[in-house]
Order: C-alpha cells, then structure tokens, then sequence
C-alpha cells in the first residue's frame, strides 16, 4: 500500500520466465549461464544491458480452468504450435506425447514480444488463438478469456484480482467454448455437405489439424534482436 516493492524470493538459477528477459535484452540467458559456468568471464556489463520493448508470457498447462485448475492428463490427439514475428514458442510436446499424472502439468511457455505492451497483448491473443492442443484439457481457454478482460489489458491487475474477477473470466471461457463448438458443427455440416471427410463436432479448436502454423506457410520471417 505504500508503493514500496519488496522480493519475494531469491533464487540462483533461471526462472521458468527467463524467455520475457531474453526478448527485451536480447540476450541468450542459458548460453551465459553455461559459458559462465564453464569459467569464462561474464561478457557483458549491467550498462551493457538494453531493454527494448515489452514481453508477455503464458504458461501452457495440462489444468481445468473451470475445475480450480484441476491436472489433466491423457495423449496429444493433435498439436500446432503458434509462430510468426515476435513470438517464441518453449515447450516439449508434440501429437502422440502422452501427459502422465507424474510430473508438473506445463506442456509450454509462449512469450510474445511488441515494441508497447499493448502490441504484446495483441500478438499473445493472436498467438493463443493460432495454438492448437486437442486431446488433453489445458488452460488456454482460460489464458485466451484472460488477454480478453479490460483489467488485464489496462493492467489493472493485482495478486488477488483472480479471486474476484472468477466468474467474468469463466464466464469468457464459457462463451468461447460454445462459439468453439458452433464452429464445429457448423464445419462438420459443410463436410457432410460437400462429401469430405466429417469434421468432429465436439468444441475442439482445429482438433484433428495439425498442420504448420499460417504464419509458417505464408507470412514474412523478419529478424529481431
């Protein structure tokens, strides 16, 4: 309350956000880290260090938004990963990986870069909206609803502003569920019509796709720093 900041932890080692740091500096943190930790000398001072821009991060998990983020488990039927300018995919699954109830339900992490943070925003919904995981229950229905509020993209948000704002943000994935599956059924009709093969009818985004990202099949590759 009185604007004063505070850690909350410490920690030596590479948190699982260190993508956001490496997109605004540019710098490779595991690299550093290895060639550091092999006994050469740290190659870059704090002044050296230059943000640019702004990096947003979402946590991809094998959870149940709408069951208090209950673990999922099951086999990938179908995967995309999104791509594209500014936006950096880290994850280990792939269509056929099998998500066991042994080890941490994280499946990915997508991080999009923009030169505000509105940008960011945008390119994160973009991102979200071209992933694809069928199969597996996972929470980017609930991270799409998430980027969807007006407190979240005026940054109005806080350590317990989930807790109040639950049934907004449930009620946006509710929303995007049922225009999920009216996309479905709408495209399993046109198959039948047209003698295709059937497109399942059952909410699932691109179930059964799998193809390359759209940005990988036609959009232009720029570099950035």
């Amino acid at each position: 309350d009185s604007g004063e900041f505070f850690f909350l932890e410490m920690n030596t080692r590479l948190q699982v956000e260190h993508p956001v740091t490496e997109m605004v500096t540019g710098l490779d943190l595991v690299r550093l880290q290895l060639a550091v930790a092999a006994g050469a000398p740290l190659p870059v001072a704090q002044e050296d260090v230059v943000f640019r821009g702004h990096a947003i991060e979402c946590r991809i998990a094998a959870e149940d938004a709408t069951a208090g983020f209950l673990p999922a488990t099951g086999r990938v039927a179908a995967f995309r990963a999104p791509a594209g300018p500014g936006v950096r995919w880290d994850g280990g699954i792939e269509a056929g990986t099998v998500v066991s109830p042994h080890y941490d339900p994280l499946l990915a992490k997508c991080v999009a870069w923009g030169e505000t943070r509105d940008a960011a925003l945008e390119r994160m919904a973009r991102a979200l909206e071209e992933t694809e995981i069928a199969g597996v229950e996972t929470n980017l229905a609930f991270q799409r609803a998430l980027l969807d509020h007006p407190d979240v993209r005026a940054g109005a948000v806080h350590t317990t502003w989930l807790e109040g704002a639950a049934e907004e943000v449930l009620a946006g994935i509710a929303a995007r569920r049922e225009a999920d599956a009216a996309v479905a059924a709408a495209l399993a009709a046109w198959c039948r019509h047209t003698a295709r093969a059937p497109v399942a009818a059952n909410g699932a985004r691109g179930a059964g796709s799998g193809g390359p990202s759209r940005w990988r099949e036609g959009a232009t590759w720029i570099g950035l720093p």
